[in-house]
């Protein structure tokens, strides 16, 4: 899996965690097990406001854009993330 970050100015907070093709977004599981290889899940289809556009599956890896919010001053790593490949399960950390 793929995590592409879009930094957003939002007063929340984001935990996300995966096991397989589930994504966990504070503790709400988002299932994309059932995306096949060379489709796109629109962004609209996922109510989840964290959701930063369509999921899409390529090469056998989902491609999944999140927002990243952030305070008033972000650190550079937090206004310009880079991807993260979460291949192993569990908590991913994201940059502060």
């Amino acid at each position: 899996m793929i995590i592409k970050l879009s930094p957003q100015r939002r007063d929340e907070t984001l935990v996300i965690s995966k096991k397989g093709d589930v994504l966990t977004i504070n503790g709400e599981d988002y299932d994309f097990t059932l995306v096949p290889e060379g489709a796109t899940l629109p962004a609209a289809a996922i109510q989840s406001s964290f959701i930063a556009g369509d999921v899409v599956r390529t090469g056998g890896t989902l491609i999944v854009p999140l927002v990243l919010p952030h305070g008033v001053e972000p650190s550079e790593a937090v206004a310009f993330p880079a991807d993260i490949k979460a291949n192993a399960d569990g908590r991913i950390t994201l940059p502060e």
